[in-house]
């Protein structure tokens, strides 16, 4: 039986040691964040929950342990993580497919709800970052998803429903889509604007560029009305229109670009 294509789980977005700004920024702009969360790892973060894939801001904390791959990774965009059933099976499909994945790493956060604390867990594989130079690339099972996709976070003042595509430069297109597309369980295609790849959820596009780079994800909104007047009350950011149902969101803070699609 041919398995099944891989769901994208969540797209990274890296804030260093700006987690505060990244916060308020995206909180004013119509984002319902989840509470900080302090990683086992050494990282800090906030996710932006649709009921599929999410956003997440990721980072360092002031003190303490200071995870080593959010520190060495490219700031803004630079995470693309797929969804993982089991990472002991998802390591071994992936070493049989010839993709040197790294053995299933298991880490946990802590997450306060109804009073009291429990551990939101997780097991990821990863790609070393020469197979996917454009930033990190990895895989992610959810232990206790009913931690992370809680009925409460679901719902955003802006409308936020989905990620529909994450777009990646690459200087060597056709090659990474077929890598892209072997670890997705996937076939490239050839499109006008470079290649895509499939997803069961989503969709890859990658496009000419000098050096690899995750360049923009999609967002999906309801409207794009309330998102557009909140931005155009911010200094720190940029809004165009393209047209009724499409517009660029940059956020040069954090070298970051979403392209803004509704839904209707």
């Amino acid at each position: 039986m041919k398995p099944a294509m891989s769901e994208l789980d969540h797209v990274v977005v890296n804030t260093l040691r700006n987690m505060d700004v990244a916060h308020d920024c995206f909180a004013a702009l119509g984002f319902t964040l989840t509470p900080r969360g302090h990683h086992s790892l050494g990282s800090i973060n906030h996710l932006m929950m649709t009921r599929g894939a999410y956003l997440e801001l990721v980072g360092v904390p002031e003190t303490g342990r200071q995870r080593q791959d959010v520190l060495e990774s490219p700031f803004g965009l630079n995470g693309m993580v797929l969804r993982s059933a089991d990472a002991d099976t998802t390591y071994a499909g992936l070493m049989a497919a010839g993709l040197p994945a790294q053995p299933p790493v298991s880490f946990s956060r802590p997450v306060h709800l109804d009073g009291r604390e429990q551990d939101a867990r997780f097991r990821t594989v990863r790609l070393p970052a020469e197979i996917f130079p454009a930033g990190r690339v990895y895989f992610c099972q959810h232990l206790t998803p009913e931690l992370v996709w809680r009925p409460e976070w679901l719902e955003h003042p802006n409308g936020f429903r989905a990620i529909s595509r994450l777009v990646v430069g690459s200087p060597d297109g056709a090659r990474e889509a077929s890598l892209f597309a072997a670890l997705a369980g996937s076939a490239a295609q050839e499109v006008p604007e470079g290649w895509s790849v499939p997803l069961a959820d989503a969709d890859i596009q990658l496009v000419p560029a000098q050096d690899a780079r995750f360049l923009t994800v999609e967002l999906l909104f309801d409207g794009l009305g309330e998102l557009e007047r909140r931005a155009r009350n911010r200094q720190d950011v940029e809004w165009t229109r393209h047209s009724a149902v499409l517009a660029t969101l940059v956020l040069p803070d954090f070298d970051l670009t979403l392209m803004c699609r509704s839904r209707s």
